[in-house]
């Protein structure tokens, strides 16, 4: 065998080890994200969004405040222990705690996982009136590198899918799983562990039926496309939508029918290499949105960890206490604090609505 033939066997088995070693911190990674007793923090809000829940307490939606309310989150006592990953807005990223530490840096060093949202938002689908898909791949592979060079250590991108006459199309349930894994393998390529988000939206008045079978019609597309585009499944987080009544239906599901049509649903449509799924609240309220999430883990075990990526059920308690007033952030870090370790007992099932009133 000649000198160039070993020359290019050893870059290929040099590059074998790198992928090797890239996928082992990939799936590190994804574990320590949803590790036993922990979920995400979504705090991901982009401007427009952020300015609408601050308008609802009546406070002004400026970056100075941006940064307090957020670092309010982060600096609150124990959150550590409750929660394993912050998905922070590129803003946010960029931004320092009030002491000049970068943010990122400073969620590491409190075993946080620190991540960014990388999607464009969700924009009208052509042909396809009424639905949607979210834009972004255009210079995304640049953006991802610079973003880990701030810190990030996973990505997220978020795809809607809404249920209506005539909808989901095919169409948009192929364009929308497409980009994630477009997406996903982007992240993966590039050191970034990917939360894969197909959002089924509860909007509308269909029944709880209806949702099981659009969900798990998204999954299986999902996972096609994520296998067809090389996507190694145990670096991944999935952050699906629960099996939900829709929000206008007039006979909406109990507890307990949402836990088993959600389980019964991810265990038909989601492959166990997944490290974990990390719900979102999809508009529920933060204590359906726990109530939920207990019932499965009363439920375990489970071939994925199940837990948490939520924005809001995690935040509304912590803003209204805020109301954009200093002497008022050890009041707001007690209530997310609160909201933040009744999700760490709904991880071990472990929740129960009286301890809401105490």
């Amino acid at each position: 065998m000649g000198k160039g033939m070993n020359t290019l066997h050893a870059r290929d088995d040099q590059k074998g080890r790198n992928r090797r070693m890239t996928n082992a911190n990939l799936s590190e990674t994804a574990q320590a994200m949803v590790a036993p007793g922990k979920g995400i923090l979504a705090a991901d809000e982009s401007t427009p969004t952020i300015g609408k829940r601050f308008a609802g307490i009546g406070v002004e939606s400026t970056e100075p405040l941006r940064r307090d309310y957020r670092s309010m989150l982060f600096s609150a006592p124990s959150a550590e222990q409750y929660i394993g990953g912050v998905i922070l807005f590129e803003e946010t990223l960029r931004q320092s705690m009030p002491d000049g530490e970068p943010i990122p840096q400073y969620l590491a060093g409190r075993g946080m996982i620190p991540g960014i949202k990388v999607d464009k938002g969700a924009k009208p689908l052509a042909g396809c009136p009424g639905e949607k898909v979210t834009e972004g791949l255009d210079g995304l592979r640049e953006r991802l590198a610079e973003y880990r060079g701030l810190g990030a250590r996973f990505a997220k991108w978020r795809a809607v899918i809404a249920i209506g006459e005539g909808a989901p199309s095919d169409c948009c349930v192929h364009a929308n799983a497409h980009a994630l894994a477009r997406y996903a393998a982007l992240c993966q390529e590039g050191g970034l562990v990917p939360i894969v988000e197909p959002e089924v939206l509860m909007d509308g008045p269909h029944p709880i039926s209806r949702c099981e079978q659009v969900t798990g019609a998204v999954l299986d597309e999902v996972f096609d496309q994520l296998e067809r585009h090389r996507v190694e499944l145990e670096g991944i987080v999935l952050k699906p939508n629960m099996v939900v009544s829709g929000s206008e239906c007039p006979a909406q599901a109990g507890v307990e029918e949402v836990a088993e049509a959600t389980l019964r649903t991810l265990k038909a449509h989601v492959p166990a290499a997944v490290p974990g799924i990390a719900f979102l609240s999809g508009g529920q309220s933060a204590e359906d949105a726990t109530a939920h999430l207990s019932a499965m883990n009363a439920r375990a075990p489970h071939p994925w960890e199940v837990s948490f990526s939520y924005g809001r059920a995690l935040q509304a308690p912590a803003l209204a206490a805020w109301q954009g007033k200093t002497d008022q952030l050890v009041d707001a870090q007690r209530a997310f604090g609160e909201r933040a370790r009744l999700n760490g007992l709904a991880r071990t099932g472990d929740y129960r609505p009286e301890l809401e009133a105490a």
